[in-house]
């Protein structure tokens, strides 16, 4: 857990500028499924039996197409989040011109909610509705329930791409460098990276750092084992 300053200053810059939700979302997302369905398609090639060539061309193939398949994926539906924040902004533009009484009574009972009341809540009611902005934005979060940080599609994008691209190569490794049992080698590998994920991950929880990469060790390692047991039913 990270601690902040709280002098005039630090308050002031960091709430004039908040992060939004970042991109550790992407980061764990395209990590773990780049891990994940790579050595899916190892563990199924290798458990028919067929030759490391095809396991590397397969698995090549997944890295690049898949990863940016899943980064184009996450840039569409952060755009289509960012598209749906624009549309809410602009239906509520439309009611305070058209309804302002109105609009004022949903302020007045968001406010309310929040614990104001009485000489309080009319002030901070009457002040909030001077300002288009602030009325819009207080709307949104508190109709909607939507934050009021617009998301980063193409940050998201990129962010999903990097990780899917860094952790699918690794279960790959192995059989670039034609090493000993390359199979077995990237097994451990993949593990270990699953672990890692969901060690990396409890940074930003509460939970400890090893229940949260062993959660995602059993995740990642049932995924494996079932690509597996399915590639071996095609064994010769």
């Amino acid at each position: 857990m990270t601690d902040h300053g709280h002098s005039q200053q630090e308050i002031t810059a960091r709430i004039n500028a908040p992060p939004g939700r970042g991109v550790l979302r992407d980061v764990v997302y395209g990590g773990i499924d780049g891990s994940v369905t790579t050595f899916a398609i190892v563990a199924g090639v290798a458990g028919a039996g067929l030759s490391p060539f095809i396991i590397v061309a397969l698995g090549l193939a997944n890295v690049l197409a898949d990863g940016f398949s899943m980064a184009a994926g996450n840039y569409s539906g952060t755009k289509a989040e960012l598209d749906n924040i624009r549309r809410i902004r602009v239906i509520e533009e439309r009611h305070i011109s058209l309804y302002p009484d109105g609009e004022r009574r949903e302020v007045r009972e968001i406010l309310a909610q929040k614990g104001l009341s009485g000489d309080v809540l009319d002030e901070a009611t009457d002040a909030i509705t001077a300002n288009h902005d602030n009325w819009i934005n207080l709307m949104v979060e508190g109709e909607y329930g939507l934050g009021s940080v617009d998301p980063h599609p193409f940050k998201a994008a990129m962010a999903t791409f990097i990780a899917f691209l860094v952790a699918g190569t690794v279960p790959l490794l192995p059989f670039l460098l034609s090493v000993d049992q390359a199979f077995t080698v990237s097994a451990c590998m993949t593990m270990g990276v699953f672990f890692a994920i969901g060690a990396f991950k409890a940074h930003w929880s509460l939970s400890p750092w090893w229940r949260s990469g062993l959660e995602t060790f059993l995740i990642g390692g049932a995924a494996a084992l079932i690509a597996y047991l399915v590639g071996s039913l095609f064994h010769p």
